[in-house]
């Protein structure tokens, strides 16, 4: 099978790094949206969003308005974002109690989130709080809440694991935290389009679509 029309491969560049994969991110968030950004990999995104698009980025802990990763003299103990990273505060930040954060999480406030991820399913099931191994410290956090709630739930992850196992699969063998949720994953060979209608990858970086079926064994358009 050949690539489709609507799959662009990069040959020549790839797989990304987190930085790369973060500006792509970025990139595709709608302006003047309303997104959280999960703990870990996805805070990076707001280091490459510009001024211009508008996004106004939450966080669970209580703050409306956050900036991208603090540096030097803006470093403030205070003033940290889910992950407990300094961050800088936008013109016009606000803050409210940690209770008030999760009704605009659970109430459809938000527009996008962006969210690591143990394992996507083709169908847009998602995996990130628990593998299920006996010793695994579970890490629900926000998630859930982010996974229902959110309008789009984008998944930024390592598409292979150490061991070169797929992270998108037919269906997913870990404790699921959503299903059907996941609108997109970008990972760092490919961005993939998942739901009802299967997984549509749209971009390649440094390996086919042919060869991407390969190594997931999944059918992907």
């Amino acid at each position: 099978m050949t690539a489709t029309p609507t799959t662009i491969e990069h040959l020549d560049r790839g797989p990304l790094d987190k930085h790369e994969l973060a500006a792509l991110v970025a990139a595709d968030i709608p302006d003047g949206a309303f997104v959280n950004l999960g703990i870990g990999q996805p805070t990076t995104v707001a280091d490459h969003l510009a001024p211009e698009q508008g996004v106004v980025l939450h966080t669970e802990n209580g703050m409306l308005g956050m900036g991208r990763a603090a540096v030097g003299d803006e470093v403030d103990p205070d003033l940290i974002n889910a992950g407990k990273v300094p961050v800088i505060e936008t013109p016009g930040a606000s803050y409210f109690h940690h209770a008030d954060s999760f009704a605009m999480m659970r109430g459809g406030h938000l527009d996008v989130c962006v969210l690591g991820a143990f394992q996507v399913s083709k169908g847009g099931d998602l995996a990130n709080w628990h593998t299920g191994a006996p010793d695994a410290i579970p890490a629900v956090g926000g998630a859930m809440d982010l996974a229902i709630g959110a309008k789009d739930v984008f998944v930024m992850m390592s598409l292979f694991t150490r061991d070169g196992a797929s992270k998108l699969v037919e269906s997913c063998t870990y404790p699921l935290t959503g299903r059907a949720c996941v609108s997109r994953v970008y990972t760092d060979h490919a961005v993939i389009e998942v739901g009802t209608a299967g997984a549509q990858v749209l971009s390649t970086y440094g390996i086919s679509l042919a060869q991407l079926r390969e190594r997931t064994g999944l059918a992907l358009a």
